[in-house]
């Protein structure tokens, strides 16, 4: 997230208002999804998460996508 200039407040605003994008149901611990959404700033992210068990989310990982230049 540091390498993308992203903020807590980003992530939370791009799974709220966001998008399921992916569903990846091959893996042994569970269900991943991948969630495209916006930052704050207007940014697209893609944050890969999880559930738990009891219902906790667990955030893989999050990137912003590039650009086009």
């Amino acid at each position: 997230m540091v390498d993308d200039y992203l903020e807590r407040q980003d992530v939370e605003h791009a799974i709220l208002r966001g998008q399921i994008r992916k569903t990846m149901t091959h893996d042994t611990r569970g269900t991943r999804y991948q969630i495209e959404g916006s930052t704050i700033d207007g940014r697209l992210i893609h944050v890969i998460c999880r559930f738990r068990d009891e219902g906790s989310l667990i955030i893989i990982t999050v990137y912003a996508l590039m650009e086009d230049k």
